[in-house]
């Protein structure tokens, strides 16, 4: 039996977007739970944060006290009931366990709770306040994440992203483990500094590859290499659509044993976001609805691949604006939907059957602002509940359920529709339904980066269209009530951040 360190595993994710009338309740959250031996099981070797932090802690001979692990990815603010189930679960199963070694924790940093503006922080302050101020924890976060000093000054180190796409969540897990393994050792003592910027983009101008963003990453993940002493660097961009005082990029810096080192190199790094804040905006890359589909269709017609039409607004895979206009302007081409959101539809196709042909309404509970109902007549391709095994470089080896699901024929148009929110980022969205890329003319997707692992190299061009919905590049349309005065782009006028002299201790009596 391993014998090593025993450490804690656990996580509670979900990046909020605070404008959603649905609320993420606790059967959300449970659907996607693991709890005991089944987080370990079902967890490890995969592309999740946990899979990193297990194979981290396997490699290093320590053992894994596994308590409660739960993702919901993008979904609308967390219930207060939700918040606090699993925080309590989070704190019952820590003080059942025998004695700790240590903590791994990942958490998104963009939840938001209609009471709560920073969940994460009230909960690492409920867990700080049951663990004492001398066990070890350590955090990983999306690169997302709207970081709050709160957050940081409660943890012994954070870890983000690097990427988004988020290729490398697990690495993440790796980092953060790696870090607390050396901490125990004695073969580090990490030294934490947080440095906030006010500035918050549009997720769909924070795609990592686009310059100059890619640069500043690459100084990030150069800082341990080029300055001695330092451990890790992380680049945190901010979640436009969550509500929050601590909106926004951050960075984080752990050195060895040197908080002023963390500090002038996070400062540093800051102070670089700052002065490119403008050339972070590509607002030429978005087109409006309808020049959107006349340049997709003209694209496709002359393309020798699929065109992809990202409709980035979409925040709950359920908006009509982009499929109305293509069935209406680009009926003679070859489109295909992925992953819309219907469980209503879903369950009248089931019970219709393959070969039927009846007539349907897709997205019966889609508002207003998402481009409303959409009635078709339609042909049942397929219909069926939908599990399978993740194969996509985000998704591998997690298990997805989709619920009752359905393939349907409009025209030349099919559409997937399935009765679990999730957005399609990988070719198993199509081949899971029998859809073949390479045949389509064009291909309607509701993701904002993380489709591009995948279908940027595949794809002829991508049009990025803006709509009124939830997600819109167009942020000073959203009612915000909770972000301060003087965020860029909000405010174009904004001021330069002003880091705190007295650093970011890493457990204060207050």
């Amino acid at each position: 039996m391993n014998t090593g360190p025993r450490i804690a595993v656990g996580g509670f994710a979900l990046e909020s977007v605070s404008f959603l009338p649905r609320e993420t309740g606790v059967e959300d959250f449970e659907r996607e739970s693991r709890r005991g031996g089944e987080l370990i099981d079902g967890l490890l070797g995969t592309a999740s944060v946990a899979g990193g932090f297990l194979a981290a802690l396997e490699a290093g001979g320590a053992q894994a006290v596994p308590l409660v692990y739960t993702d919901c990815s993008a979904a609308g603010p967390a219930s207060d009931a939700a918040f606090e189930r699993f925080r309590d679960e989070l704190l019952q199963r820590l003080a059942e366990a025998d004695t700790l070694d240590g903590l791994l924790l990942f958490l998104h940093g963009a939840m938001t709770t209609p009471m709560r503006p920073d969940p994460e922080g009230d909960l690492l302050q409920a867990l700080r306040a049951q663990l004492g101020p001398d066990l070890p924890v350590m955090v990983a976060f999306d690169l997302h994440a709207n970081l709050s000093p709160r957050s940081a000054a409660l943890c012994d180190a954070l870890f983000g992203f690097h990427f988004s796409p988020h290729t490398d969540m697990a690495e993440t897990g790796l980092r953060a483990a790696r870090c607390l393994l050396a901490k125990l050792e004695g073969r580090a003592d990490p030294q934490l500094a947080l440095v906030k910027v006010p500035l918050v983009l549009p997720s769909i101008f924070t795609a990592t590859a686009l310059a100059p963003l890619s640069d500043l990453v690459a100084q990030s993940l150069a800082l341990p290499e080029e300055v001695p002493g330092i451990i890790d660097a992380s680049l945190f961009c901010g979640f436009a659509y969550a509500d929050t005082p601590d909106i926004g990029f951050s960075v984080a810096v752990v050195a060895d044993g040197d908080e002023a080192l963390a500090r002038r190199e996070a400062e540093r790094l800051a102070a670089e976001i700052w002065r490119s804040r403008a050339a972070l905006l590509h607002e030429d890359l978005v087109h409006g609805l309808a020049d959107g589909i006349l340049a997709a269709y003209q694209q496709a017609l002359q393309a020798d691949r699929p065109v992809v039409l990202l409709e980035h607004a979409d925040r709950l895979n359920n908006s009509t604006w982009c499929l109305r206009r293509l069935l209406n302007d680009a009926s003679d081409l070859t489109v295909h939907c992925p992953y819309f959101w219907d469980p209503s539809a879903a369950r009248e196709a089931l019970r219709a059957g393959a070969g039927t042909r009846l007539p349907l309404v897709l997205g019966r509970n889609t508002v207003e602002r998402a481009g409303g109902p959409l009635r078709v007549e339609a042909e049942v391709l397929w219909a069926g509940e939908k599990r399978f095994v993740g194969s996509g470089p985000m998704r591998r080896g997690r298990q997805i359920d989709l619920g009752p699901a359905a393939l349907l024929r409009i025209g030349r148009h099919t559409v997937s529709v399935v009765s679990v929110c999730t957005s399609a980022i990988d070719l198993d969205a199509l081949e899971q339904f029998g859809i073949d890329f390479a045949q389509l003319d064009i291909l309607l997707l509701r993701s904002k980066t993380h489709f591009r692992a995948v279908f940027e190299p595949l794809a002829e061009s991508i049009v990025i269209v803006d709509t009124p919905d939830w997600g819109t590049a167009d942020l000073g349309t959203l009612p915000y009530r909770q972000v301060p005065a003087g965020v860029y782009p909000l405010a174009r006028e904004a001021h330069p951040p002003h880091p705190d002299p007295r650093g970011t201790p890493i457990h204060p009596s207050a």
